[in-house]
């Protein structure tokens, strides 16, 4: 499937392979002689976590999957091939040149995808690791998160303890969002897993990963990093994302600024920069409603309400929408963000800001303008820019060695993404499909962002 593969994206994605070759040429003349930190990743074998450090010189392409299922979907699938795609192609043409493909390109590159990613781009999973643990009703564990009190936790604090999975679920969704092997996988992680959440689940996706990577012939074992939690848990007060929170809360200009690069108004106040947990464990930023009140200029307090809230359906019963329950109202006062500190106010910044701390150079989105939104690259865009103009955030290249260039984007087309032969949907499990090659056969097709698109003025 390797060989149909690439023959096929070096057909309809030449334009994004040309597009990120340009790049490195760029790239490495803009980081000629800089040095640049270390990016500390990890991947999971036979259920236990390994950590690797990658060298910091190399070219940083995202790609994502989801704590929000335990199963691989086709769609997080296919992200990761794209990725693997865009890399091993950058790197071939990027040590040979640019020019048109032939067959021998085609047999290199294969050769390249059967092993890690080796050159300048580096492929990396990024993971949300405060996203609820059933955000969009795919989960087999689905009952139990709700009956243990955790469906509005992040998925970072979510403990195994008393989940189990869910028959009705399995009976109603086997075929469509996931199959019985992964199933039993996910059965057999909880009980060996130990009680974190989120290990549980990267243990099941890369289990999965080892045995599709033989199937497609391609590596899609990779390394991830888990934002924003992990990293807030680790830093000092002096850390990269305390240092954002200080900055974008010191006063109403600096909050303003922030709301003019998301496009939200002064006079509501109520989008929260940074979500608050609540003391009862409470962290969905669905199911939290706030505001962001000023003394002056000077920040007086945030107040945060946490409601029970539905979230999303799954693509197979729009009736089964996954619900987040939480009751907790409180205030944070303003000098807890002033004078951030993770410990003593746990909180998940906004993905706009938390994201300032992944090393990407580019990004791969999933289907913007269908199945993502475009808001969202529009904030991430801005913001990037503000920053980069130094007018947003203080000091981020300065005393964290953070390139401020905007980083590429790409997209999988949307009319290209696959889905499950028979239902059609982007969220079923891979473990559903029968037939590899029937979904292989759709081809693979990525598209350059232009970023000027996507800038708020």
């Amino acid at each position: 499937m390797a060989k149909l593969l690439v023959a096929d994206f070096l057909k309809n994605s030449w334009s994004c392979v040309k597009t990120i070759v340009k790049e490195l040429v760029s790239f490495k003349e803009r980081e000629n002689g800089s040095k640049k930190r270390n990016v500390n990743l990890f991947y999971f074998k036979n259920e236990r976590r390994n950590d690797v450090t990658v060298e910091g010189w190399h070219f940083f392409l995202r790609t994502s999957v989801e704590y929000s299922n335990p199963q691989l979907t086709i769609e997080e699938v296919q992200g990761l091939i794209a990725a693997r795609l865009l890399e091993a192609c950058g790197n071939h043409f990027h040590t040979c040149g640019l020019h048109e493909p032939d067959d021998k390109d085609v047999n290199a590159i294969c050769e390249r995808l059967k092993k890690p990613a080796e050159g300048l781009i580096f492929p990396f999973l990024l993971n949300t690791d405060d996203i609820e643990p059933d955000r969009y009703s795919m989960s087999p564990l689905k009952e139990s998160i709700v009956k243990s009190g955790q469906s509005a936790f992040p998925a970072a604090n979510v403990t195994t303890r008393g989940l189990e999975i869910d028959q009705k679920f399995a009976q109603k969704y086997v075929g469509s969002l996931i199959c019985q092997k992964e199933i039993e996988l996910i059965d057999y992680c909880l009980k060996t897993c130990g009680d974190s959440y989120i290990d549980m689940a990267d243990a099941v996706k890369y289990t999965q990963l080892e045995h599709f990577s033989e199937a497609f012939g391609i590596d899609l074992r990779l390394p991830a990093m888990r934002l924003p939690l992990a990293i807030m848990k680790k830093e000092t007060a002096d850390g990269l994302l305390h240092h954002v929170i200080r900055e974008v809360h010191k006063d109403y200009e600096a909050v303003e600024r922030v709301y003019g690069c998301i496009g939200r108004s002064m006079k509501s106040r109520t989008t929260l920069l940074t979500i608050p947990h609540s003391p009862k464990g409470f962290g969905s930023k669905r199911a939290a409603k706030g505001k962001i009140y000023f003394a002056g200029t000077k920040l007086k307090n945030v107040k945060v309400d946490y409601e029970t809230t539905p979230l999303y359906p799954n693509a197979i019963d729009p009736k089964d929408v996954s619900v987040a329950v939480a009751d907790d109202h409180f205030t944070i006062e303003g000098e807890k963000l002033v004078s951030y500190n993770f410990n003593e106010t746990p909180s998940s910044p906004q993905f706009f800001l938390y994201i300032l701390a992944s090393p990407e150079n580019a990004a791969l989105w999933h289907g913007i303008g269908a199945f993502g939104a475009s808001q969202l690259v529009k904030s991430y865009v801005t913001v990037r820019l503000a920053c980069s103009r130094d007018s947003l955030i203080k000091d981020l290249k300065e005393k964290y060695g953070l390139a401020m260039e905007i980083p590429l984007q790409f997209n999988l087309v949307p009319e290209f993404m696959w889905a499950h032969p028979v239902h059609h949907n982007i969220d079923a499990s891979i473990g559903c499909v029968e037939n590899l090659v029937e979904v292989a056969k759709r081809g693979m097709k990525i598209e350059a962002l232009p970023a000027s698109s996507f800038i708020r003025v």
